[in-house]
């Protein structure tokens, strides 16, 4: 069973930035080493992961000379640890149809003529955001993203308590 020490031994901020960079290469991994085409929602579940690995820098630069700016950063990693897993959960609930999700996601048209369909098909994301390309032990990408953002979140913020320095009553 993995322990949450093992991650004791990382600085937070290093922490953040090596768990956000092992989901985008993760989700890079399996588009251009497998062949999964994102959709629209897959692409936009990068977007927290990688202010989560800039922020996590600027942050470790920062921890010496501006603690509180420190602090202050790992509370916004941790909120986009929190973003991810929701953006991550209407994905799957656009994926089983309980949410119809955005209008570009839907794979249908609404043209009104055969220039328009042309238009909206050459604009039009390849790979349908309701599709699982991919599933493992029953889970889509997306489902097991929700499990990863918020085990993430919950390892960083377990270091954080770790690491910070309590004053004795």
């Amino acid at each position: 069973m993995l322990s949450l020490r093992l991650f004791q031994s990382y600085h937070p901020d290093t922490l953040a930035a090596l768990l956000a960079a092992g989901a985008l290469g993760g989700a890079l991994l399996s588009q251009y080493g497998f062949g999964y085409r994102p959709c629209d929602l897959c692409v936009l579940q990068r977007y927290p992961y990688a202010a989560i690995a800039v922020i996590g820098v600027a942050s470790y630069l920062l921890a010496a000379r501006r603690p509180r700016l420190a602090r202050a950063l790992r509370g916004l990693i941790i909120a986009l640890f929190v973003l991810e897993a929701a953006l991550a959960a209407y994905h799957v609930g656009v994926e089983q149809g309980w949410i119809a999700g955005p209008s570009a996601c839907s794979g249908g048209t609404t043209a009104t003529s055969l220039e328009a369909l042309r238009a909206q098909l050459l604009s039009a994301p390849l790979v349908s955001c309701r599709d699982v390309r991919f599933s493992f032990l029953g889970l889509s990408m997306a489902a097991w993203n929700i499990l990863y953002a918020l085990a993430s979140g919950a390892a960083l913020t377990y270091v954080m308590r770790k690491q910070t320095p309590r004053a004795h009553p």
